[in-house]
């Protein structure tokens, strides 16, 4: 279990974070959430043991995580963190890479588990090119291989899927997010995409203004927003009667109170956002056909 108490911390003069307390169990997905200079990746940085505490204590079961101040070398056996620059070794090969730090004594099981990771990142195809050659995404993906290559109690990943194209995304999630769970790896990922906690996260940290806004699982947060900036990383939203509304819990119908005139339609796949406005308020709701503009239609909530 990571056990996060009290956690405070600032560049110089400048407040970062804020008296941070959470838990983290042994296998446990936790995605860490936040507006750009949130401090997302600062959290993981601290959690690493690449900065001092101004306050607080950090435990991994019983073993404190302590900076620079106690640390010759940064970091410990039992963690591996993924920054957004990978430090790659770009003039040997991908499986050299990723065996790097593998035992020679055990040539057969080397050979095997690097396959296996390569299969996990879905880079079997480039096992023998040099790391040079690669694009940005695919380095990610060598990066993580070679981050689980000597398995790991907990995993910190920054933005892990930010430089891979959305053809290879969806699939690539799925192979990473199955294989800790199976191998009861903690992880802590720190995105901004939605599609990185949805389905897979546990439970979901927000950070606003230096400190945890909310805690939850994302389906329980999904459901009962507290606030416009919980609701604003699930999707479109309304604020309607003081209460907060997705676009896809307003449903078009033949009559109500709610009349409104469209403005646009924006195409989304199976379905279009539509913006609309009453009173010189904007009103978004989710439409299986485009509107045109002007069109008056009449909302209903539908939960």
């Amino acid at each position: 279990m990571l056990n996060v108490k009290n956690l405070s911390f600032s560049y110089s003069k400048t407040p970062i974070l804020n008296n941070l307390t959470f838990q983290v169990d042994q296998g446990e997905n936790l995605a860490i959430i936040g507006e750009s200079g949130s401090g997302k990746s600062t959290l993981l940085k601290v959690l690493y043991g690449e900065y001092d505490l101004n306050f607080g204590n950090i435990y991994w079961k019983d073993t404190e995580i302590l900076g620079p101040k106690f640390n010759l070398v940064i970091g410990y056996d039992f963690m591996k963190y993924v920054a957004q620059e990978f430090d790659l070794m770009p003039f040997i090969s991908v499986e050299e890479n990723v065996g790097k730090f593998l035992s020679n004594f055990f040539p057969n099981e080397k050979q095997k588990r690097t396959k296996d990771l390569l299969d996990v990142v879905e880079l079997s195809d480039f096992a023998k090119a040099k790391v040079k050659t690669l694009s940005g995404g695919q380095k990610q993906r060598v990066a993580l291989a070679r981050a689980l290559a000597k398995q790991p109690e907990i995993i910190l990943l920054d933005e892990p899927f930010s430089h891979i194209d959305n053809f290879k995304k969806q699939s690539l999630r799925r192979s990473v997010f199955k294989y800790l769970k199976e191998k009861n790896i903690t992880c802590i990922v720190a995105t901004h995409d939605k599609e990185d906690v949805l389905g897979f996260a546990d439970r979901m940290l927000l950070l606003n203004n230096q400190k945890i806004e909310a805690y939850d699982a994302p389906e329980h947060l999904y459901k009962y927003p507290k606030t416009p900036l919980v609701a604003s990383f699930f999707g479109e939203f309304n604020i309607l009667n003081d209460q907060i509304i997705y676009a896809n819990q307003l449903k078009v119908v033949e009559q109500s109170d709610l009349k409104v005139t469209v403005n646009r339609s924006y195409f989304k796949g199976n379905t279009y956002l539509i913006e609309s406005h009453i009173n010189n308020k904007t009103v978004f709701f989710e439409h299986p056909k485009k509107l045109k503009k002007e069109d008056i239609v009449y909302l209903k909530l539908v939960n």
